[in-house]
């Protein structure tokens, strides 16, 4: 094997027919239906060797959707596709379930992966962080200003090892939280106060939208000492997932870590005694080195170098296209790498079904997904 795909795809709240999965949200019969043939039709035409999924609320209903995809793929009226297909029958998959998850009209969604190499070791699913993480502030002129604290997860993070060729890979298929407002419930009350419209409280929807920013980019720290910790121990790592940030956000730069400086020896030592108290031009390689070893990098801005296209988007709302789902590579994928194992050679973006629901005339994508899919082509050394 030369080439391999690996894909992200949040299917948007998929699960059985006749399951209020949301208040007041479920599916007939009919609509499960023709959701079940469109997510087919999509991973068809993604013909991924490993696909990590979000919002999967539980195995059954995404096991027949991938057995759908066979059946539509292996149909001799299905126009073939730029690779051979090959059956899912015989596929691992893996599933994360978020231990939020409740009865009718308050389910919460977990994680799947699914790989047509298998897996080498048994998936691991993180949510409960024990113990807690603190994240301590202080005020800006000095002394303590408390701490945040971060004990469970919005959604799981699923920690595989996949062998690929003569390798082994770490995915992390991950979820962050989502943009909307995390408001707190008043004891006794059957809602937050923030959520009642007609009493509009800007104020009060700007400090859940805080908070609910602090939640995601705490969690985009769990799962970077996640990849940290793979690539410590050598491990060629590939985190992926609904990141509900874009590229250039806070979020995804504590995921992908920060950029070196091209040189380090005009940089004054934090213990310095004069100016002239600068690292030294192998100090300074050794600082970069330390750098770029546990950087990830992003698949879409990779193939924005490879391609000069200036655009890249795989949600819309509120009149606004951005890029919440990624692909993100150590540097083992790494094209100016000389070490690495594979560099990618093209991603495929499945976004034409992407559409804005403030207009109007824009069809409902319920029953298809509010998210394009992104497919990383690798080919190996």
């Amino acid at each position: 094997m030369t080439a391999f795909t690996i894909a992200t795809f949040n299917v948007q709240n998929l699960i059985g027919p006749d399951q209020e999965f949301y208040r007041f949200q479920e599916y007939s019969s009919e609509e499960y239906r023709h959701k079940e043939r469109w997510l087919a039709t999509q991973l068809t035409r993604m013909n991924s060797d490993i696909v990590a999924f979000q919002e999967i609320f539980e195995p059954e209903p995404l096991q027949q959707v991938i057995a759908r995809a066979d059946e539509i793929a292996q149909d001799p009226e299905t126009p073939p596709g730029p690779r051979p297909w090959a059956p899912y029958g015989q596929a691992a998959l893996a599933f994360a379930p978020n231990i939020a998850d409740s009865g009718p009209g308050e389910r919460r969604p977990g994680l799947a992966v699914l790989s047509r190499f298998g897996f080498a070791e048994e998936p691991q699913s993180i949510q409960v962080l024990d113990p807690p993480i603190d994240i301590p502030f202080h005020h800006l002129g000095g002394g303590d200003a408390g701490y945040y604290q971060l004990a469970r997860l919005s959604r799981p993070i699923l920690r595989l090892r996949i062998p690929v060729g003569d390798h082994v890979i770490t995915v992390l298929n991950a979820h962050l939280k989502s943009p909307l407002g995390e408001f707190i419930r008043p004891h006794g009350a059957r809602h937050s106060p923030e959520i009642e419209m007609l009493n509009y409280d800007a104020a009060g929807r700007a400090m859940g939208a805080l908070r609910s920013a602090l939640r995601r980019m705490a969690e985009a720290w769990v799962l970077r000492k996640l990849a940290l910790d793979e690539l410590d121990r050598g491990h060629p790592v590939i985190v992926l997932g609904d990141l509900n940030d874009n590229t250039h956000s806070m979020t995804q730069a504590i995921l992908t870590g920060e950029a070196p400086f091209p040189d380090y020896t005009w940089l004054t030592r934090p213990d310095a005694e004069s100016a002239a108290d600068v690292y030294t031009p192998e100090e300074a390689a050794q600082i970069r080195e330390a750098v770029e070893r546990v950087r990830l990098h992003s698949a879409e801005q990779l193939f924005i170098r490879q391609s000069l296209r200036d655009m890249v988007h795989t949600t819309g709302f509120g009149g606004v296209y951005q890029s919440l789902d990624a692909i993100l590579l150590s540097r083992h994928f790494h094209p100016d790498w000389p070490e690495r194992i594979a560099e990618m050679t093209h991603l495929s973006l499945f976004n034409d079904h992407v559409t804005d629901g403030t207009c109007p005339e824009a069809p409902g994508n319920r029953l298809a997904s509010d998210h394009g899919q992104l497919v990383a082509h690798l080919r190996l050394r």
